[in-house]
């Protein structure tokens, strides 16, 4: 489980899947999901097992989400921002912008 050696006194809260989550500032959204214990945010293209975070770094893709309605973001690319909704990435993406099942 992941967990923060020093937590801070300044928290933002933001919105994931119906429940609210909490991170610092700076906090990436995959790090603020996995430090809530949630391990999986999109959904394979391929077989639709559950995927999540594993580089961390941008290289690897698997950390896709839904933020604020804009599909395919990178969770470990962005920071949470205060009061963000945030949804798990499921299919593939049209080039239209809906999803794909």
């Amino acid at each position: 489980m992941f967990r923060k050696v020093t937590p801070g006194d300044k928290a933002l809260s933001f919105h994931f899947e119906g429940g609210v989550c909490s991170a610092e500032p700076g906090d990436t959204v995959a790090l603020a999901l996995l430090v809530a214990g949630i391990d999986s945010c999109r959904d394979s293209v391929v077989s639709g097992q559950p995927r999540g975070p594993y580089c961390l770094m941008g290289a690897c893709f698997e950390c896709l989400v839904v933020i604020d309605g804009v599909q395919n973001l990178q969770g470990c690319q962005v920071q949470v921002r205060e009061g963000m909704v945030v949804t798990r990435q499921r299919g593939g993406r049209h080039a239209l912008g809906d999803t794909l099942s």
